[in-house]
């Protein structure tokens, strides 16, 4: 992997200006190799500029600069690092073209090569971002020197071929060649291509071509929510088109479901590509849902912020995608049928954000850029910082300056920047021109800390009066102040809502507002006390509304109302709010893990948003079931969740809330200690009541039921002969390494890491195995009703996940740190994974990873011991 530093681009950017890529890239050449050839004009601003150009081939077969053969002889040491030189360049124009085999990709990254077992088919896409595209062509890869991009392919004559621009077939049909129309400037990194026997679905919109592409064994399903896409993309296109005065900059907007795709989806102009999971086989819920409409919104914001408006340097990669967070939230909000996405994103992304900023890995929202000197620096950065911290403090922000002047700002930012890359500086500059307001300090204090605040009420009542003092302390972990850049604490100054509730008086369970007050609390004094007058309320709730980004406690008067009425507050995002309290509590040892659970038995039976169900099952399955409750009440905790899941089932038996059955179903399955009920479902084909078993469901319950060795191999692979899609070889593959044999798991194992302990050895090729296989493999294997089976891989589990990030990249490391990482919650597993991180062999994304997953664990560990003291 090329990693490239932060000064080495600055000098390349200060001694060249690049005009034009024009690609050709040759797809006909068998099922390893592709041919790539690359002419690149650009101009030195001075003589004698030594510089480079990025490239990973295969083969490299010619470089000629200028009509000059490059001599090649001593290129492989240079090539070894991807970089070919470009040595004594005279000022002024010049031709770069280069001649290469490149490989394809079986990770995602690069140029990712996929045969679709359901048919056969092959299909192919690119992933550029952030520092792969010169696995695809050759590059002087750094975001702010952006080019004009004119490609041209050859394909299979039957495939069909998509770009950043039009695609256009030329020449004879047999030929196969494409010309994709010149993009306006853009950076490297979003230069897209899907090439294959993609399905498409078309239409047009304010006189541009829209589309939706899939492989051709998901056509059925695609065209089944074509429609709702399509109304999504059109609303979300128009809105962006009322709010910003810079029309969309690029010729066509289409969106590729492609499969084994890392992220989300990747914002590249023009050619949105998305996991093809959105395209959905199974059943879903609304929240399910949701989540598709949000990205599709997220992902057109970034045709703006991110496409339009680039970045000089990776240290800003939140002025990407905490914006597009933020709009991709409140455009759903504004202009669909999805009115409740804040709530969404309270119970489930925020969360994701918090977590990340009480881990010793945190780094502010905009690090200063000594902080990111290299590519390898900037990949870990595409955190819950990054997209959910960042997009809470923009929401913040539009709270402290009010929406219109915050669009102004925007606008200003695309004009003066338009086609080309800013800073946060500039980012800064622009709102404070439209809001007259030092929003540089406001910025200084929310976006170059770290940490989170916290905000505890102490209420006091005296006859006819109450007040309540909100401390407001400075973030930090376990209640330590985490120093700002000035040295001391990190106090945030926020704009809060105080929601103040009582009981009904003709339904206790259900709770009224009486008033809802808006404070702000400076960040520099430690509080803030109000006074009013009346009865104190039955719940006090601070940043209701979930305005700001901190924790929040309740009084114990509150505390004692939620418990008894929590599902009892009129809107979602207040009850999301008091959900991420009592989550906060737990894993800070603040409130019995036991306890959330009861609140959750409690509850969890009256709620109606899905989302929110769907957060406090996971919460509770994932977490406190097998993480923060000793092992010996693991199996009463499943037990607590098992009955809250019937609770849904039978309130939602006459057919009303299907997403929410549905989220209980899912949680009963891999909450079942018995496997009778599990196989009765699996026989029968069908939840007693509802809904009919589709794919998902059957290899969920069949994956649990492998997990309490209940079903082996033949059953394996009989619901693989009736479902051999992709998720199909997913769900044997985890369902294979979740058997509690030591066979099976011997067997998983070499298939992950190799024969060999350090990755090497002779057997499975591990090489072979995709990003979704690694996946699907990890997840299956590492299960806490296997801890005596497992013991033995524990130690193994850390130079094997060493020597597998190495040899195949940050991709597959972060997978198997990620989802891979023991199931263990003890000092020995600690013990060990803190000595991997002393390797310094460890690849950067791996080491990010594990030590993410060292001190969730150490999290646990403390949660333990608490409750044990």
């Amino acid at each position: 992997m090329s990693v490239l530093t932060r000064e080495e681009a600055q000098i390349r950017a200060r001694l060249i200006e690049v005009h034009r890529y024009t690609i050709d890239l040759d797809l006909t050449r068998g099922e390893e190799l592709f041919g790539s050839t690359t002419t690149i004009r650009f101009r030195a601003r001075e003589a004698g500029a030594d510089t480079f150009v990025e490239l990973q081939p295969a083969a490299l077969h010619r470089a000629v600069l200028d009509g000059r053969e490059l001599d090649l002889t001593g290129a492989a040491g240079a090539l070894a690092d991807g970089r070919l030189p470009l040595t004594a360049l005279t000022e002024g124009e010049h031709e770069l073209r280069v001649e290469a085999d490149m490989r394809y990709s079986h990770t995602g990254e690069g140029m990712h090569r996929f045969t679709d077992p359901a048919d056969g088919e092959t299909y192919l896409y690119t992933m550029c971002c952030m520092a792969d595209a010169n696995d695809v062509f050759a590059a002087f890869d750094q975001p702010d020197l952006k080019a004009v991009f004119d490609v041209r392919v050859t394909a299979p004559p039957q495939w069909t071929v998509l770009g950043n621009g039009i695609a256009t077939r030329v020449g004879a049909p047999e030929e196969g060649r494409w010309q994709l129309a010149p993009t306006p400037p853009i950076s490297t990194y979003l230069m897209a291509l899907a090439a294959g026997p993609y399905h498409s679905v078309r239409t047009e919109h304010a006189g541009l071509p829209f589309g939706l592409h899939v492989r051709r064994s998901l056509a059925p399903y695609l065209e089944a929510d074509a429609e709702e896409l399509f109304d999504i993309t059109r609303r979300c296109f128009d809105r962006y088109h009322e709010i910003f005065q810079e029309p969309y900059p690029f010729d066509s907007y289409d969106q590729a479901f492609v499969p084994e795709f890392n992220s989300g989806a990747m914002e590249n102009p023009g050619l949105v590509t998305f996991r093809d999971e959105f395209v959905f086989r199974s059943a879903v819920t609304d929240a399910e849902r949701q989540t598709r409409a949000m990205v599709i919104a997220h992902e057109m914001a970034h045709m703006w912020f991110g496409d339009l408006v680039t970045m000089k340097w990776w240290d800003d990669i939140w002025l990407n995608e905490s914006f597009a967070e933020y709009m991709g939230y409140q455009i759903l909000t504004e202009t669909t049928r999805y009115t409740d996405t804040w709530a969404d994103f309270g119970v489930r992304r925020k969360n994701w954000g918090y977590d990340a900023d009480q881990r010793p890995s945190t780094h502010p929202v905009a690090p200063a850029p000594e902080l990111v000197p290299d590519t390898a620096a900037a990949r870990l950065n595409f955190d819950g910082i990054s997209y959910a911290k960042g997009a809470s403090a923009l929401r913040q922000l539009v709270t402290w300056l009010g929406e219109k002047t915050f669009l102004d700002g925007i606008n200003d930012h695309f004009a003066r920047h338009r086609f080309g890359n800013a800073t946060l500086a500039d980012f800064i500059d622009s709102l404070a021109r439209s809001s007259g307001r030092d929003v540089h300090a406001w910025a200084d204090r929310w976006l170059r800390t770290t940490g989170v605040d916290t905000l505890t009420p102490a209420v006091t009542a005296n006859g006819d009066r109450w007040s309540v003092e909100i401390r407001h302390q400075g973030g930090g972990t376990e209640g330590a102040d985490r120093a700002g850049s000035d040295g001391g604490p990190t106090s945030r100054p926020h704009r809060i809502a105080i929601g103040l509730y009582d009981h009904a008086p003709a339904a206790p369970h259900q709770l009224v507002l009486r008033r809802r007050v808006e404070a702000e609390l400076d960040g520099v004094e430690p509080g803030l006390t109000l006074s009013f007058t009346g009865p104190r309320p039955d719940l006090l709730l601070l940043n209701d509304g979930d305005f700001t980004y901190a924790k929040i406690r309740l009084d114990p008067g509150s505390w004692k109302a939620v418990v008894r009425a929590l599902s009892g507050l009129p809107d979602a995002v207040s009850r999301a709010v008091v959900w991420n309290t009592a989550r906060d509590m737990v894993r800070d040892g603040d409130l019995p893990p036991a306890d959330y659970l009861e609140a959750a038995r409690a509850h969890l039976p009256h709620e109606t948003d899905i989302a929110i169900v769907q957060g406090v099952l996971a919460f509770a399955r994932t977490q406190i079931a097998d993480r923060y409750l000793p092992a010996d009440q693991r199996p009463a905790a499943l037990a607590t969740i098992s009955a809250t899941c019937r609770d849904l089932l039978r309130r939602t038996e006459d057919g009303s809330g299907p997403g929410l059955r549905l989220a209980a179903v899912r949680t009963f399955i891999g909450s079942a200690t018995a496997p009778a009920e599990l196989s009765d479902w699996l026989d029968g084909d069908t939840v007693p009541g509802g809904p009919v078993l589709d794919p998902e469901l059957r290899w969920q319950i069949l994956g649990r039921l492998a997990v309490l060795g209940a079903v082996g191999p033949a059953d394996i692979d009989a619901e693989l002969a009736r479902d051999s899609s992709a998720t199909g070889q997913e769900g044997a593959a985890r369902c294979r390494a979740a058997l509690p044999d030591a066979a099976a798991k011997e067997a998983a194992w070499r298939t992950l890491f190799g024969a060999a302990e350090d990755g090497r050895g002779a057997g499975t090729e591990p090489g072979e195995l995709s990003n979704y296989l690694v996946t699907a493999t990890v997840t299956g294997f590492w299960q806490p009703e296997h801890h005596d089976i497992l013991a033995d891989y524990v130690p193994r589990y850390f130079p094997a996940a060493t020597a597998l990030g190495a040899r195949r990249g940050p991709a597959i490391a972060d997978t198997v740190a990620r989802f891979g990482f023991p199931s263990t919650v003890d000092a020995e597993t600690l013990r060990l994974g803190e000595e991997c991180l002393a390797d310094p062999d460890a690849l950067p994304a791996l080491r990010r990873r594990l030590a993410d997953q060292i001190d969730d664990l150490r999290r646990a560990l403390r949660v333990r011991e608490k409750r044990e003291a």
